[in-house]
């Protein structure tokens, strides 16, 4: 695997709803199989984070949703595993209820229980401050 393979760009929706933000497991198949993970996915070459992300959501959740501004960033580097440049961004309206269509579990969590999942690493800082704020994060 060559360097530019190794670095993934990823961008993932925080999606609120009357209080509660909506969470997924990822399956049992997938790299780090069931951890947590806010909705989103790979940023294809060529692809704006954001445009990402409408995709992503379209394709796992089935909801059109409205991207609004990223609220975070973040580079982490898993062990023996790809750098991860992840764009996190806030999705203020969406069209359609989501429907799980590829994880193991999808919730909408109270944001004080979040530390209590088992989240990837890379979203483990912004779960802190989601879960201690009590509200999504202003613009980086």
């Amino acid at each position: 695997m060559d360097g530019k393979e190794r670095r993934l760009r990823v961008s993932a929706g925080l999606i609120l709803r009357d209080g509660r933000i909506l969470i997924c497991q990822r399956a049992a198949t997938d790299a780090f199989p069931l951890k947590w993970e806010f909705p989103g996915g790979k940023v294809e070459n060529g692809e704006e984070p954001a445009a990402a992300l409408a995709r992503e959501l379209r394709e796992e959740l089935g909801i059109r949703a409205t991207v609004g501004a990223e609220v975070s960033r973040v580079q982490h580097a898993y062990p023996g595993g790809p750098e991860v440049e992840l764009f996190f961004f806030s999705v203020p309206a969406f069209v359609g209820e989501p429907a799980n269509r590829r994880f193991a579990a999808v919730e909408w969590a109270p944001l004080a229980t979040l530390p209590a999942y088992d989240f990837l690493e890379a979203d483990r800082p912004l779960v802190t401050q989601l879960a201690r704020e009590g509200r999504l994060p202003g613009p980086p």
